[in-house]
């Protein structure tokens, strides 16, 4: 009997033999026409050959590399309280480093497991594996950390296998988890940076503690040195600390650098520096340069700063001299926004392409630089197209009226502006080129609805908006604002800045006051006056609160005034009228 099935056995093994013989000779031959045409079949033959070859190929070869796939889900977690246990109880690894090591290596835990036969008990095979085999536990620790099998692959030392062998290593890994650094942050670090890690005991902790005597928080150091590990390379980067004073000389607290980071930047900051000094000589003032880091953060930390210098670079080329642009960036704050900077060099191609000449570019970069930056225009060959005119026709229309260039070849159609506006076409595209800063979709119903809305030229409109954000409001805050009350920008810039004094300085309420009531800003001085000077005079003699909200005090009617406000005091109805009488004689 036992005869028997080995004689099977030899029988199987002889067919699957033969058939991989004839994949070999098919793969091997090449064959003509005429040994198609003599023997068809024995082509035949060998193609079947092949296929039924090829699929006991992908049968061995499924069968010797997926073995840790086809281990139960049971069994797999019995190997990781294996490989815990081991990793712990064994080498000594603290419950917490053995256990995230255990549950996010997967790679190397499924390498690990490809060594046992899967029909066998994995989880008995690893145990007895373990207590006589070693691993090399830098590849679970490397992985664990984050990093790709491919990149652990040129970080494994050569002729160390256990953690404890590079102990400097791994202290300096603890004091980064311990200060509360992410581990799949570690791992980067520890990609990008080495020298971090060899730093002699206490050196480390000396220095994410000197980032926090700089004035930033816990939080915002572990943010920054996870995003650029290079901060914590040699002593504290001094480029660094000159940015981030900068930040303090704007006004602006330190930590916000946190919010403008990320892992996927690269920051240089000494070009930033540069970046940060150029605008000041340029002419910005820091209420300037704090608006615009406040609302395009990407100006300085995406490319730290290059887009300046290529803005710069483009315009001189033109042969514009140094003062002339100081000008132009001082005339248009918002062209170094990323937006405005991309629309920019867009809108210049767009003159080379069709041939204009320097000097008509010129003329049109210094009267026009805003719409330049405003709009985001299509190629020539599609408006030359859509026209049916040829480039050097289209450049002489430009050359002719530049406005007629934003109407034909923006690529939101601003409402056929020139008809829209036919008397005074450049007030309406400056208007729509402020309102766009503001966040309204260029031809949508919100814009349309916003442009009945602002009464003002566009460069008016800005100045009303300036005014606000001077006055200490973020501009965010203030979009927001005047998105709720548009009314807000129709009072003349004079006006604004007697209301907020009249705020701040004599009423004593805080400037933040108007975000929670922005109709405060609409109301007449009139009004205003004359129902605070009763509230003041109501509580000097204990008759009202403390700082009550302006809505209460202003948006109510007269009857409701005098009825809380004035007849609540035995001599408010006198008081009330006094006060309206000098203040209408005034």
């Amino acid at each position: 009997m036992f005869i028997c099935r080995i004689r099977r056995k030899v029988s199987k093994l002889s067919k699957m033999i033969a058939n991989l013989d004839k994949f070999v000779v098919f793969s091997h031959v090449v064959c003509d026409k005429s040994d198609v045409v003599q023997n068809p079949c024995s082509v035949s033959l060998n193609v079947r050959s092949f296929r039924s070859s090829r699929l006991l190929c992908e049968s061995v070869q499924s069968s010797s590399s997926g073995l840790a796939i086809q281990i139960s889900r049971t069994a797999k977690t019995g190997a990781r309280d294996v490989l815990f246990e081991y990793l712990h109880s064994t080498r000594g690894f603290s419950f917490m480093d053995a256990e995230h090591i255990s549950k996010n290596s997967p790679h190397f835990f499924e390498k690990l497991l490809s060594k046992f036969d899967p029909e066998e008990d994995v989880v008995k095979s690893l145990s007895k594996f373990l207590r006589y085999n070693p691993i090399n536990e830098f590849e679970p620790f490397l992985e664990s950390l984050g990093l790709s099998p491919a990149e652990i692959t040129s970080l494994v030392p050569q002729r160390l296998m256990f953690l404890t062998d590079d102990s400097v290593m791994l202290e300096n890994f603890r004091v980064l988890r311990d200060y509360g650094i992410p581990r799949i942050k570690i791992g980067k670090m520890y990609k990008e940076s080495r020298d971090i890690f060899e730093y002699d005991y206490g050196i480390l902790a000396s220095k994410l503690k000197a980032y926090e005597n700089l004035g930033l928080s816990k939080a915002i150091v572990i943010k920054l040195v996870s995003c650029c590990p290079s901060l914590l390379v040699g002593g504290v980067d001094a480029e660094f600390a000159a940015v981030l004073e900068w930040f303090k000389e704007l006004g602006m607290k330190k930590d916000e650098i946190g919010g403008f980071v990320s892992g996927k930047g690269i920051y240089d900051w000494g070009r930033m520096l540069d970046t940060l000094d150029f605008l000041d000589r340029v002419g910005y003032t820091d209420g300037q340069l704090h608006n615009l880091l406040k609302t395009n953060p990407a100006l300085l930390f995406q490319g730290s700063g290059k887009k300046v210098y290529v803005l710069f670079g483009r315009l001189l080329k033109l042969g514009l001299k140094m003062n002339e642009v100081y000008s132009l960036f001082m005339q248009n704050p918002h062209i170094l926004s990323v937006k405005c900077t991309k629309n920019f060099c867009k809108a210049l191609d767009f003159l080379f392409d069709i041939a204009m000449q320097t000097e008509d570019i010129v003329h049109i970069v210094s009267t026009r630089m805003e719409l330049m930056g405003s709009y985001s225009l299509k190629g020539p060959k599609t408006v030359c197209r859509e026209l049916n005119v040829k480039r050097d026709e289209l450049c002489q229309i430009i050359k002719e009226d530049p406005l007629k260039w934003f109407d034909v070849a923006s690529k939101s159609k601003i409402q056929s502006s020139i008809q829209v506006a036919s008397k005074d076409p450049s007030t309406f595209l400056e208007k729509t080129a402020f309102l766009s800063r503001l966040g309204y979709l260029e031809n949508s119903d919100e814009m349309l609805k916003a442009l009945k809305q602002f009464r003002g030229r566009g460069d008016q409109l800005q100045e009303r908006f300036d005014c606000l954000v001077n006055a200490g409001l973020d501009s965010n805050v203030v979009k927001n604002l005047i998105k709720q009350a548009p009314m807000v920008l129709n009072q003349s810039k004079d006006l604004l800045e007697k209301k907020i004094d009249c705020l701040t300085n004599w009423l004593g309420y805080p400037l933040e006051s108007v975000v929670a009531f922005p109709a405060y800003l609409c109301y007449d001085m009139e009004r205003i006056n004359q129902r605070f000077s009763m509230y003041a005079w109501l509580r000097e003699r204990g008759a009202a609160k403390s700082m009550l909200s302006l809505s209460t005090i202003l948006a109510c009617s007269d009857a409701r005034f005098v009825k809380y406000f004035v007849v609540v005091h035995p001599e408010g109805p006198a008081k009330w009228d006094s006060l309206k009488n000098s203040l209408n004689t005034a």
